[in-house]
């Protein structure tokens, strides 16, 4: 099958599996992923709105903008050209990534958005999840469908997403900052895939995307179980212990996770979720606390009471 057939498949069959209706968004940056995922769309039937993002981060951004919007017109869909201004919090990638999906969750009129990350984007994930050893759920990698977003090409490699531009006639921009070296990401495009792709003789785009899908099956079962576990545990006055005690520590971890973004934690990391497992343990030290977070004038600190964990209040 060629290119173009590969990627309209694709939507075909994410369509068939997950949409109720007709009427998607898609998230354009005029690049060829996004590019042939609005061709694809169209082309599968479905009523596309390309919604395109202007981080206003590179010189000539509007006129970016402007020429992914005239392509999507071209193709029949409808298109919004949304400029965002993007902060520093976290980095640069970190920060225009949450004023991305900040503007097209709030363009999207309660449709679906799909986004044209594709199996090596997968693969760039998953390994950027074991780099920071936080954990499976990380390296589990982005979901196919998680409500509002859709990602129909994930089984989908950049290199037919580039073919299919070609088979449909379209021109994609190719952002420079996708050959920037300062990026992590990109080195591990251009450089770590490459070698390890020479080294274990290929097909390492392909395995990370199986291991990525399988520990989504895992953290799925997981989080089942640790949901019907919170439901006894967790009360009015805090998080019963012995439940904990009688699981898992997967499942213990992920109840203490469920239970401090219920009570206030500023950000549960998985240096404050270990910290609280911890209290958890026959004979874990009376009078111990956890900082969770707070404010200027006060900070919130988890601790064992009797058989509870429970949460404090205390001034700076």
């Amino acid at each position: 099958m060629d290119s173009a057939g590969v990627v309209r498949r694709a939507v075909a069959e994410f369509a068939a599996a997950h949409l109720d209706g007709s009427q998607v968004c898609v998230g354009l940056s005029g690049g060829p992923d996004s590019l042939a995922l609005t061709a694809a769309a169209v082309r599968s039937g479905l009523d596309v709105t390309a919604l395109i993002v202007d981080h206003g981060l590179q010189s000539g951004s509007s006129r970016v903008a402007a020429e992914a919007s005239e392509a999507a017109a071209a193709l029949g869909a409808q298109t919004r050209i949304l400029p965002v201004s993007v902060g520093r919090r976290g980095g640069l990638e970190a920060a225009a990534r949450e004023a991305r999906y900040a503007a097209l969750d709030a363009a999207r009129d309660d449709h679906p958005v799909l986004l044209a990350h594709t199996a090596d984007d997968q693969a760039e994930t998953v390994l950027l999840g074991l780099a920071r050893g936080s954990g499976a759920r990380s390296i589990a990698g982005m979901r196919e469908w998680n409500p509002p977003w859709g990602r129909p090409f994930l089984g989908v490699r950049r290199s037919q997403t580039l073919g299919a531009c070609t088979d449909f006639g379209l021109a994609p921009h190719h952002d420079p900052h996708n050959r920037d070296t300062r990026f992590t990401r990109v080195r591990l495009r251009a450089e770590v895939l490459p070698l390890l792709d020479d080294v274990l003789h290929g097909g390492v785009v392909e395995a990370l995307g199986r291991t990525a899908a399988g520990l989504q099956d895992d953290n799925d079962a997981l989080d089942e179980w640790a949901h019907r576990v919170a439901v006894g545990a967790i009360h009015a006055d805090g998080l019963a212990v012995d439940p904990l005690r009688e699981v898992p520590m997967a499942v213990r971890t992920r109840v203490v996770r469920r239970w401090l973004s219920g009570v206030g934690a500023t950000e549960p990391t998985h240096r404050v979720i270990t910290a609280v497992v911890a209290l958890v343990a026959p004979g874990a030290g009376r009078g111990a606390q956890v900082a969770i977070g707070g404010d200027p004038a006060t900070r919130r600190v988890v601790e064992l009471t009797g058989n509870t964990l429970t949460v404090r209040l205390t001034a700076r």
